[in-house]
């Protein structure tokens, strides 16, 4: 069982997010993001704007990414019948990994 913090990044943050881009053979986001960790290790991120999140690619990330991805869309206001509909995936995906997740 992991527990996933989710959080908004920081100007602190400006290097641990260009050391998960570079091994994720990407860009770190430019501008405000949202950061998941498990303890104090950084393990995805995805801007807040527009763009494609990156993640330790040695790591089990994908309901990671899925989310930030959920959590992006309802800071952006999209959502309705597909926000629950993600959040209900999301949820199932928990439920299956027996994993925790806080969201700040």
């Amino acid at each position: 069982m992991q527990n996933i913090t989710v959080r908004r990044s920081v100007p602190g943050d400006t290097a641990e997010l260009a050391r998960l881009a570079a091994l994720d053979s990407a860009k770190p986001p430019r501008g405000p993001a949202l950061v998941a960790e498990a303890g104090s290790r950084m393990l995805a991120a995805i801007p807040l704007g527009a763009g494609r999140p990156v993640a330790d690619p040695f790591e089990p990330t994908a309901e990671i990414v899925a989310l930030l991805e959920l959590r992006r869309s309802q800071l952006d206001g999209r959502g309705g019948t597909a926000r629950r509909g993600a959040g209900a995936r999301f949820r199932s995906l928990l439920r299956e990994r027996g994993a925790h997740a806080h969201v700040a």
